[in-house]
């Protein structure tokens, strides 16, 4: 067990999931904010940009990429916490780790490692890989899915592929669905990053809800990719994404049309077991609401089925269980912490 204090350095220091990192961070009993980098705010203090974090984190202030790697240089450990854009991680995160030896734990929060095949990614994504060597050294999972803990790389699969593979996961390692998994999920305005556009602007998506990319979403073949390991093969799922008009959370609505009949109670059970060693985890019969975990890195879901048909509904707060929450999870295993460590305060409520 790891008794020291742990330093800590966050890339992207500027965006929403970034700030959320901060906070768990700073309440953290073992890990140690040393630098938070910025390209955009480097000099400013941190509470300038976030001043919900005021009195958290002193006078601390944004650094530069290369004072970030200068920092890594004279660590023994240090853990890593990579919330840069899509596209943006790969080569920026490989020229810091280029002088940090094996001293550095990395959990990457962008989408830049969350496939082994450069072509893979090339192909969702529109553009060459950042830095394709070091594809094969992160392994991209759910640490609820996971019994193994990757020793230094870890690539966080995103606040919908998150929630939409914890609600599909048993259905697919039981054997449980008849045809393909139907996944609707609305989420809200923080998923799409701190830089205003037409679909997060609060005039628009205020009072709206409109669906977009059904079926060819990007996420898709992430959760594919995820759910193909408990079942051994190819995983049929349809994704249809929606924009809510809400700023924080997730709601995903995942049906399947059974192979056998079984009442909700029985299928309740199968989830129940399945998560058994999950802290993070309570399914019942309720249908759970987005507020009740905004804040926290729960996640809870509800069932029902007509004995043909299955329906199961899950929420996550996208920023923590789907992004910061789910890092800080993993790096808490990395260092053979307890996963819970500095996780267990609950949501905020009526946000």
């Amino acid at each position: 067990m790891q008794t020291k204090t742990i330093p800590s350095l966050i890339l992207g220091g500027s965006g929403y999931v970034a700030a959320e990192i901060i906070r768990l961070v700073v309440g953290h009993p073992l890990f140690r904010l040393d630098g938070v980098v910025s390209s955009t705010y480097h000099g400013q203090r941190v509470d300038s940009v976030f001043p919900h974090l005021t009195g958290a984190i002193g006078d601390a202030a944004f650094i530069t990429p290369d004072e970030g790697k200068q920092l890594i240089a004279d660590k023994r450990q240090i853990a890593i916490f990579s919330a840069m854009p899509h596209g943006e991680t790969a080569a920026v995160l490989a020229n810091i780790l280029s002088g940090a030896g094996e001293a550095a734990k990395v959990v990457d929060m962008s989408a830049d490692f969350r496939f082994s095949d450069p072509k893979q990614f090339e192909a969702i994504y529109g553009h060459a890989h950042g830095a394709p060597a070091l594809l094969d050294k992160f392994h991209c999972a759910l640490p609820e899915l996971e019994s193994e803990t990757p020793d230094r790389y870890v690539a966080h699969p995103g606040c919908f592929t998150t929630v939409a593979t914890l609600a599909s996961a048993p259905l697919v390692a039981f054997h449980l669905a008849d045809g393909p998994i139907i996944v609707n999920g609305v989420t809200g305005s923080t998923g799409s990053g701190r830089n205003p556009k037409q679909g997060t602007h609060h005039p628009e998506r205020h009072g709206a809800m409109w669906a977009y990319d059904p079926l060819t979403h990007r996420h898709e073949p992430e959760m594919e990719q995820l759910l193909a390991r408990l079942d051994g093969g190819a995983v049929d799922l349809c994704f249809i994404p929606h924009s809510g008009p809400f700023a924080r959370g997730i709601h995903a609505t995942v049906f399947a049309h059974l192979k056998t009949p079984m009442p909700s109670d029985a299928m309740i059970r199968r989830y129940q077991d399945f998560y058994a060693n999950a802290p993070f985890i309570t399914v019942g019969e309720r249908l759970p609401t987005v507020k009740e975990v905004v804040g926290s890195n729960r996640c809870h879901m509800g069932i029902v089925t007509n004995g043909e048909n299955a329906v199961v509904t899950a929420v996550i707060d996208n920023l923590v269980k789907g992004a910061s929450g789910g890092a800080v999870q993993w790096m808490n295993r990395m260092f053979g912490l307890d996963e819970t460590t500095g996780l267990m305060t609950p949501g905020i409520g009526w946000a």
